[in-house]
């Protein structure tokens, strides 16, 4: 009861401006839940389902490999989806670049959105902080030019404590928004490159099967060629 009146206290006495950053603070917490449940929910463990395609796609189990991917709302598989199709569509490597790339274009912005609002809403909190600071230090000198000479000094010690809660309770806010910010950023990035990771393996693997089947092409026309001769 005690921490929660001191907690009670500490606002009623930053004045006016707290308002603002608590509804800074209130929005900060809304995107910060949202962007958890998002970026929790895209995540995914690529390399065993990387290890699962390529095992498809050595033996010639293409319908196998989209079928791992399908009904999966995460931005990975949702890219190696669209490469799959083209790799059954037999297309080549660029048509199945292309496929993925788009992909990627679709994933992105829900993958991006609204964190960037959490640096902007930091430094709002911490510019609100500072403006109550200056608004309350400027009413402290106010109120001491009018005040008996003996209170001066209390009542200047008062307000400038006052002033000081609005710069606290603006840090206070800004400082977690900041860190779970560059955290947020860090998974996202982490997804990305997933992306990109497996994006390439596939096109990779692609093209080495396209060349080995060329070379197996190009032994049975010569093995063809050489019973021609013979007989």
């Amino acid at each position: 009861m005690d921490i929660a009146t001191t907690i009670v206290n500490f606002f009623k006495e930053g004045g006016f401006f707290m308002y603002p950053v608590l509804l800074v603070a209130s929005l900060g917490t809304a995107v910060v839940i949202e962007r958890f449940i998002y970026i929790s929910r895209a995540m995914v463990n690529g390399e065993p389902l990387w290890q699962q395609i390529q095992k498809h796609l050595s033996s010639h189990r293409v319908d196998d490999a989209i079928k791992l991917c399908q009904g999966k709302h995460q931005p990975l598989p949702y890219v190696l989806l669209h490469g799959l199709k083209a790799v059954k569509a037999a297309e080549p490597r660029e048509t199945l670049q292309q496929a993925m790339e788009e992909a990627t274009l679709d994933v992105l912005p829900p993958l991006e959105r609204r964190t960037p609002y959490l640096p902007i809403l930091a430094n709002v909190a911490t510019l609100l902080g500072l403006l109550g600071t200056i608004i309350g230090v400027i009413k402290a000198f106010a109120a001491v030019s009018a005040a008996d000479p003996s209170q001066k000094s209390i009542l200047l010690a008062q307000g400038i404590s006052t002033a000081l809660n609005m710069t606290a309770f603006g840090l206070i806010v800004a400082i977690p928004l900041i860190l779970i910010y560059a955290f947020m950023q860090s998974q996202t990035t982490k997804i990305i490159d997933s992306i990109d990771q497996y994006s390439t393996k596939l096109a990779n693997l692609y093209t080495g099967r396209q060349a080995a089947a060329g070379t197996e092409r190009s032994r049975e026309k010569e093995h063809v060629a050489a019973i021609a001769k013979t007989s």
